[in-house]
């Protein structure tokens, strides 16, 4: 991709556009970067990062700078994709001195027994979750992504690919039918890059600001991303047909502007999508059974078994799903879990709660022994 349209002075005036305006920067970000412009130090987007370095936008074009001063011990705080660096041009090399704080940031769980946060895009907008048709729908894995995404503070949005391959307009209806229902408030967008089908309407709804695409090998991000941008700038790899996997074609993630405006964040196919402190995320892909929370008894209800429950009423009565149910409870379980290894107070509650439930469970053992060993 050639910058060479930003070499050009990074001045602003009323009648002049910042080169950086079309990879998202505006006056608010022009304000917060004011103390280190007193500095003599250049705005610039991280684009790509690689190893303790990064390719750093800037209004001259893209310099390599080292992130050697903003290395942190917490992964989160690490430089990523997405962010607005304070870059030193008398360096050499060149090194970022900051990042502005962030706006959003996508984050997930590693997969290491450490179980530490993994930020994959800052300052993002639209969080874009493709899902391929060419295999069967796993509305659980959505439901992941979903939640991280609105736990970023990004607008997430769904896109299924690979439409072209669904046989007929009804079968294709109904699959966005199933998704929709499992994302409430959330758009729901069937694509095919072979095609061109709806790749109209999903640049246009990415043309305002930042985007991720996010999503698992195999569900054709690089494809989409090459027909959003126009050229083949994604490197594509055969999909083997027996599972609709692929192997990794994107290793890094990169950002990069679209031709109808707005800028994509790629991404790596993510074969774990575990949860960070996503409780509200949680609560917002759920929002049905949130909402008939408020209707129970009990405002600690846990939807199990208590009296007065209206989640538990609706399952009976067939208004709410019964795998949505589970999910619920499952991904609020693991990111209790994910939480309390860092949160010292919520493990000791969880282990309270442990406790009585081990304890009730002893004393209703020997109650039903004891009943059924005495007789008069």
């Amino acid at each position: 991709m050639s910058h060479a349209s930003l070499h050009t002075s990074s001045s602003t005036t009323s009648d002049a556009r910042h080169p950086l305006a079309p990879y998202g920067w505006d006056e608010a970000w022009e304000a917060e970067f004011a103390p280190y412009a007193a500095q003599g130090l250049l705005p610039g987007r991280v684009v790509r990062v690689d190893r303790g370095q990064c390719d750093v936008l800037t209004a001259d074009g893209v310099v390599r700078a080292d992130t050697a001063y903003v290395t942190p011990h917490d992964p989160l705080r690490v430089v990523c994709t997405g962010d607005w660096a304070a870059v030193d041009p008398a360096g050499d090399p060149q090194f970022v001195r900051a990042y502005l704080p962030r706006r959003t940031a996508f984050v997930r769980s590693t997969s290491s027994s450490r179980s530490e946060g993994q930020i994959l895009a800052a300052n993002v907008d639209h969080a874009i979750i493709a899902v391929s048709l060419a295999v069967e729908l796993d509305l659980g894995r959505i439901e992941r992504f979903l939640a991280l995404a609105w736990e970023s503070g990004a607008q997430p949005l769904v896109v299924l690919t690979k439409a072209d391959l669904v046989p007929d307009a009804t079968g294709l209806s109904y699959l966005v039918d199933d998704v929709e229902t499992t994302a409430p408030g959330v758009q729901v967008l069937p694509v095919s890059s072979a095609t061109g089908d709806g790749v109209d309407v999903l640049a246009a709804v990415v043309s305002g600001g930042t985007s991720v695409l996010l999503g698992v090998s195999g569900a054709g991000k690089s494809t989409l991303a090459n027909a959003l941008l126009g050229a083949d700038v994604m490197a594509v790899q055969a999909i083997r047909d027996v599972d609709g996997k692929g192997r990794h074609t994107t290793t890094t993630r990169n950002l990069l502007a679209l031709p109808g405006g707005g800028v994509l964040i790629d991404t790596p196919g993510l074969r774990g999508v575990g949860l960070w402190d996503a409780e509200a995320g949680v609560g917002q892909v759920f929002s049905e059974i949130e909402e008939l929370a408020v209707q129970c008894r009990f405002h600690d209800c846990a939807h199990e078994a208590e009296p007065g429950c209206a989640v538990l009423a609706a399952l009976e009565e067939g208004a709410l799903p019964e795998r949505r149910l589970e999910s619920y409870r499952k991904l609020l379980r693991e990111n209790r879990r994910i939480v309390a290894k860092t949160d010292a107070r919520l493990r000791a509650e969880i282990g309270r709660e442990w406790r009585l439930r081990s304890a009730q469970g002893r004393a209703s053992m020997e109650a039903k022994r004891g009943g059924g060993g005495r007789r008069r």
